[in-house]
């Protein structure tokens, strides 16, 4: 059975190498002109549509995995970044628990963003591309036919065109057979010779008849199938483009829903901060003053008379102050206004200074204030602005 076995591979293995010689030797005819090639320029041209599709498929499958990759990096990124805020967050801040909610909220819509993109564009993608190995060597196998296909027709056509001179050889011999054999074996010999050519003729008829129908076979199944195959990439880059940029619109406006409440967040923890460093350089400014107002009364001379006035030295009044103001501070050299929302002061104006509305809005070096004679005269604070703090002195 072993010696069997190896007999048929020997066989099969014969058969191939004889294959291949006989395509090489029909594509260097063809090359050299001296034998006809079957064209088909639709189908080249179906074939070339083949490779184009292939080639953007296979560019637009690995830009998709480079994307997917981007995210899941970014994911990583944002999940370090809030992982270090929720580190740094002191309990007692605001919206500390609404914080690490959000950080989880945010590592959800990043985990959910990459595997719906992994199902919905690289995935289909994938068994998209899946196809077209099977048919690029189907392809391949056409050409391989079609080679036999117009090798066994010029067999056949030289076997036909050989006919006649066969025919020839054959009555020569016959000639001088006949001198030397009886008339019946000369018929025996006659139809010996024309059944050899028949023989010939025949065999060389099935090799053209089976090669024309396997390669007739390939080519019917694959005339079918590349157009089709052409336009289905239509539908794929429809589907896969509006997955991504429809889950690229949800991503990002939850995302961006979570980005505001963080820096909502963020505000009112600066807001906070703000007002408790207010509230303590209040305190401090208020004992401040009352501190001088002792130490001028004690060291000023007896009270006037009734008929005199209860005249300030500093230029400021002890009116009750609103309580916005965080403190005062007196003007020691003249200030001219640059922009509509800054104070014109001149050296010795008192003015009262107010936190600013927005804490974002504060420059390093500058206060916000509204001078003292405009609040003992009117009694509001909309003439407030901006001055430099470095034009005045605290009081």
């Amino acid at each position: 059975m072993a010696e069997v076995g190896k007999g048929v591979n020997a066989g099969k293995l014969a058969s191939n190498v004889q294959k291949r010689l006989t395509r090489a030797q029909e594509k260097v005819m063809q090359k050299l002109g001296k034998a006809d090639e079957t064209k088909d320029t639709a189908f080249e041209e179906q074939v070339a549509n083949f490779n184009k599709q292939m080639n953007e498929g296979t560019k637009l499958q690995k830009d998709l995995k480079a994307y997917l990759l981007a995210v899941k990096t970014m994911h990583e990124c944002s999940k370090r970044l809030h992982d270090c805020l929720a580190e740094m967050y002191d309990p007692e801040w605001f919206g500390k628990e609404e914080v690490d909610s959000i950080a989880e909220d945010t590592d959800l819509l990043w985990q959910d963003f990459h595997e719906k993109l992994l199902d919905n564009a690289v995935i289909s993608m994938d068994a998209y591309l899946a196809q077209f190995p099977d048919i690029k060597a189907r392809i391949a196998k056409r050409e391989r036919k079609l080679v036999d296909f117009d090798s066994a027709r010029h067999h056949f056509a030289s076997v036909q065109k050989g006919k006649k001179k066969d025919e020839a050889k054959i009555a020569k011999p016959l000639a001088l057979v006949e001198k030397a054999a009886p008339v019946w074996a000369q018929g025996i010999l006659t139809a010996h010779q024309i059944a050899q050519t028949n023989l010939t003729r025949n065999q060389a008829e099935e090799d053209l008849g089976r090669a024309q129908k396997v390669f007739e076979e390939i080519n019917y199944d694959l005339q079918e199938e590349l157009p089709t195959l052409w336009n289905s990439r239509v539908g794929l880059y429809v589907n896969t483009f509006r997955s991504v940029s429809g889950l690229e619109e949800t991503f990002h406006r939850d995302m961006g829903k979570l980005n505001q409440n963080l820096s909502d967040i963020m505000t009112k923890l600066e807001e906070q901060r703000v007002a408790k460093k207010g509230v303590t350089t209040a305190s401090t400014g208020k004992s401040d003053d009352a501190a001088n107002h002792n130490q001028e009364t004690s060291d000023a001379p007896k009270s006037p008379s009734k008929n005199e006035a209860p005249t300030v030295t500093n230029g400021s009044s002890d009116t009750e102050l609103p309580p916005s103001v965080l403190f005062k501070v007196k003007t020691m050299h003249d200030y001219s206004a640059t922009d509509s929302d800054e104070l014109d002061l001149k050296a010795g104006d008192i003015v009262l200074v107010l936190p600013f509305a927005n804490p974002d809005e504060a420059d390093d070096g500058w206060l916000m204030g509204v001078k003292e004679s405009h609040w003992l005269q009117n009694k509001n604070l909309l003439a407030k602005g901006v001055f430099p703090e470095n034009f005045t002195q605290k009081l």
